[in-house]
């Protein structure tokens, strides 16, 4: 009898789709196991008829959990990229990924709660990590494989997560306004609850320390949404004498705000306040000046999260991953040394 791809996968020790995609050389599959299939098939002499073997069906799901809100969240691009990344590694291993969100968190955790009750979903990945988070602390208490895109802000050693290292990127970017010249910088950011926005903030901190300069508390301004009352505390802040020559700000979003803000002041941006922010999304590129900004390669965030996700579900007995992936100051417009 002709030797089928069940034989092969049996003699490999892997499933007939792992052997399908080696014949196709697909990237999903890596170097090692496509070798030890290939040479299994050359001493089992089989011959891919690629006619006669089954389209794989998408089998598996994976849950992506964006942040509650009622609107925000949809209008950021950098959960669409990562959302990118996270759909063109799943479509590469044949999973089903869909999105889970809602108005606020019990809406979420209904939602991923009848998932699981439903038996409809293989994994998670949460795209933010924030404190005293109550759907991650729902995934850990029940035992459900998920990744973390952020800091994991309870139980790191047994959480699996990507981020990028936030706080050397807050103290890089402020290093960057230090060194043409600022000496008053001030921080523009979303609640630090949300840990991202905390680690830049530490970072921000980190390298005023570093130069001799003692953070102040009211160069910080933090809101939790668009919503909050943010322009009085900020035109305190940029109206004052001793006034901040320029801010490092959370994301690309919330720079845009300040942007406008700054022309209801008449105040110029880059020659009256410098600006750097996060993310290198569409809004930074559209606005003017364009914003010089920190890349923190979403898209990236995304594959990694998924390879992370597959490679847990299906290799149960791996020990929770902790990636990195590295960011990348995007110099453009909106910074110039101070006037003196």
């Amino acid at each position: 009898m002709a030797v089928t791809i069940k034989d092969v996968a049996a003699a490999a020790g892997v499933s007939p789709s792992t052997v399908s995609r080696t014949c196709k050389d697909s990237p999903s599959i890596s170097r090692e196991t496509k070798e030890r299939v290939r040479r299994i098939m050359a001493q089992l002499g089989y011959e891919p008829n690629f006619e006669a073997e089954p389209v794989e069906a998408f089998s598996k799901t994976i849950g992506i959990i964006l942040p509650s809100s009622q609107r925000d969240v949809y209008e950021n691009a950098f959960h669409l990229e990562i959302i990118r990344g996270i759909g063109q590694f799943c479509n590469q291993r044949r999973y089903v990924n869909t999105v889970i969100t809602g108005q606020d968190d019990a809406e979420v955790l209904d939602a991923i709660q009848s998932m699981v009750a439903n038996a409809q979903a293989d994994g998670f990945i949460l795209l933010y990590s924030k404190k005293d988070c109550p759907v991650a602390a729902y995934l850990r208490s029940e035992g459900l494989l998920h990744v973390i895109v952020g800091k994991a802000a309870q139980s790191a050693n047994q959480t699996i997560y990507i981020d990028n290292d936030n706080a050397l990127a807050g103290e890089e970017a402020t290093d960057y306004l230090y060194e043409m010249g600022h000496r008053r910088i001030a921080y523009f950011g979303v609640s630090n609850a949300m840990l991202f926005s905390a680690e830049r903030r530490r970072g921000y901190q980190m390298s005023l320390l570093k130069h001799g300069i003692t953070p102040r508390e009211e160069d910080c301004v933090e809101v939790n949404t668009l919503n909050d009352a943010y322009e009085e505390p900020l035109k305190s802040l940029l109206t004052a004498p001793d006034h901040p020559t320029a801010m490092l700000v959370s994301d690309d979003i919330l720079a845009v705000v300040l942007e406008q803000f700054c022309g209801k002041l008449g105040l110029r941006v880059p020659k009256d306040l410098s600006i750097v922010s996060f993310n290198n999304s569409l809004f930074s590129r559209i606005t003017s000046p364009q914003l010089t900004t920190v890349d923190v390669n979403p898209y990236q965030l995304g594959m990694e999260a998924a390879s992370q996700t597959i490679n847990h579900i299906e290799n149960p007995n791996l020990l929770a991953t902790k990636i990195l992936v590295p960011h990348k100051l995007i110099p453009r417009e909106s910074c110039c040394p101070p006037e003196v």
